[in-house]
């Protein structure tokens, strides 16, 4: 990477992450402050309250993306981090449950991930922009844990109101960062290979396997969300203050992101990516049943959670990579932008169900929920194809002609190893699927080079 590459890389990384951070970083302890809010003894309407974001998140995400296509990144980006400081500190302010859900709403009207991820292309040549994209991904999980591990800690001393203040006043820290830190590129366009295209939501929505791995993150999510509706109670009834809830997340995340590395070398270097991908589902549906049954037991709740989130990080790992070897490469950008959207409706689902299972059946049935899902889930996979060993690479273009694409095209698809081209003229990208083992790179390079 250049340094102006690097710069734009970590700098939209680290928005992207103080976003994510304003997002879990109540999740351990919302439950816990909801129930002593007017309306918050709803255990339906804490769910809600809790889930709220993800439902205008998954609805805004992908127009987002299409308005900063029309207006550009930056402003998009500045509207979105505004609305979701604005939703902050309606959360923040709110002295009921029914303020929380609009502030939470509000929070999640602040889609920014597909301008982010546009503004990352534009800024990244083709050749790098894997990485790029790849340390934003990091980032996510990197903050995912840090937020349960201070989250306990800094509820202690400025409550819950005061996260939600907290993450206000850094999302408008980083208006100045995206002003300042992060360059303006040089030209704004439409990226296939990152953005949703009009044109595919067809084929994405009618491709079996990705529907497979779209059900997928939904359940992921939504069983996330379900047991932060329920686990901080059981916590605080074996005995642990709410402060000392970090003592369990924090061992508990720093293991779960050991064990997590075997199986996703093995799943990506021995070509052995579905077994993992149900090895993990099956422990995940494991975990889930631990927890009901050793919910009296502070070592049994941690054992539980060290399974679940470590099958968590593999499954977060690995679908994604799943989505990039079985999408088309004419809709990779689109069927990145539906999952995404699915995720984000899955929170949703999953909060607003665990509330609703916790008021009128019991604590119980949330984990049952989650059990279930997990079984349907399984029961979908088994059906889905063992994706190829490819990996997906992108090359810079001199300029073309579309005859001239349209012929480079068909002599990349000639090449031992490449198993599907894309070469976009507009875009001067060159986007291949390739079986690493057979793949000559510098073959491509000198095609590349005399087109």
């Amino acid at each position: 990477m250049t340094p102006a590459e690097r710069r734009a890389s970590f700098g939209l990384a680290g928005i992207y992450g103080l976003r994510m951070l304003g997002l879990f970083i109540i999740l351990p302890v919302f439950a816990l402050y909801a129930e002593h809010l007017p309306g918050g003894e709803s255990h339906l309407l804490m769910g809600v309250a809790l889930g709220a974001y993800g439902l205008t998140q998954a609805i805004l995400q992908i127009p987002a993306g299409w308005l900063s296509d029309r207006y550009g990144r930056k402003p998009v980006i500045y509207i979105s981090l505004v609305l979701f400081a604005l939703g902050s500190f309606i959360a923040a302010a709110a002295d009921n449950i029914y303020w929380v859900i609009i502030g939470r709403v509000v929070q999640g009207a602040g889609a920014l991930n597909a301008a982010v991820m546009a503004l990352t292309a534009d800024l990244t040549r083709e050749e790098v922009r894997t990485r790029a994209m790849a340390t934003i991904g990091m980032t996510i999980g990197i903050t995912f844990s840090l937020s349960l591990v201070l989250s306990p800690l800094l509820h202690g001393v400025i409550g819950v109101p005061g996260l939600f203040a907290l993450t206000g006043v850094l999302a408008l820290a980083a208006i100045a960062v995206v002003r300042f830190a992060i360059p303006n590129p040089a030209i704004t366009r439409f990226h296939s290979d990152t953005e949703a295209g009009h044109g595919h939501f067809r084929e994405v929505l009618r491709n079996p396997d990705l529907l497979r791995l779209d059900f997928g993150i939904f359940a992921l999510h939504a069983i996330l969300m379900s047991v932060f509706m329920q686990v901080p109670f059981i916590l605080q009834a074996d005995g642990l203050a709410v402060a000392q809830h970090w003592q369990v997340y924090l061992p508990v995340m720093l293991v779960a992101f050991v064990l997590m590395v075997p199986p996703i070398v093995i799943a990506e270097k021995k070509a052995k990516m579905k077994p993992v991908f149900m090895s993990a589902v099956a422990l995940a549906l494991a975990a889930q049943a631990l927890l009901m049954f050793a919910q009296h037991s502070l070592w049994g709740v941690a054992i539980a959670l060290l399974l679940f989130f470590t099958a968590f990080n593999v499954l977060e790992a690995t679908l994604p990579s799943l989505i990039s070897k079985i999408a088309p490469l004419a809709a990779k950008g689109t069927a990145m932008g539906v999952y995404s959207s699915v995720q984000f409706f899955g929170a949703f689902f999953g909060a607003a169900v665990g509330g609703a299972l916790m008021q009128y059946v019991g604590g119980d049935a949330v984990f049952l929920f989650s059990m279930a899902l997990l079984a349907l889930w399984l029961v979908a996979a088994s059906g889905m194809r063992p994706p190829a060993a490819v990996r997906t690479k992108l090359y810079h273009l001199p300029e073309l002609d579309e005859a001239a694409a349209v012929e480079l095209r068909r002599h990349l698809l000639q090449l031992a190893g490449v198993r599907e081209a894309m070469v976009v003229a507009s875009e001067g990208m060159a986007c291949l699927k390739v079986d690493m083992q057979g793949f000559d790179e510098a073959a491509v390079e000198q095609l590349i080079k005399g087109a």
